[in-house]
């Protein structure tokens, strides 16, 4: 299984929203609104990184309110 975890900075003062529409992506498990650098930390996890870094990456960025992402791919 492969996890990774997405930073999302809003580019609206929604982050909440943003999470919402977020959580609806394949391989999503998590979308959670947190306080510091990025404002959503996403948790997405498959059985292939392509999945996890194509599809789900990809869609992330291609969100009404995202303004930038940055994707951490766990090595365990």
């Amino acid at each position: 299984m492969v996890h990774a975890f997405i930073m999302v900075k809003a580019a609206t003062g929604d982050a909440g929203g943003l999470s919402e529409r977020l959580a609806g992506i394949d391989h999503v498990s998590v979308a959670s609104v947190v306080a510091g650098d990025f404002d959503v930390i996403v948790e997405a996890e498959s059985t292939e990184v392509y999945d996890v870094i194509n599809s789900v990456a990809t869609r992330v960025r291609e969100l009404d309110g995202v303004a930038d992402t940055k994707t951490y791919v766990c090595l365990e």
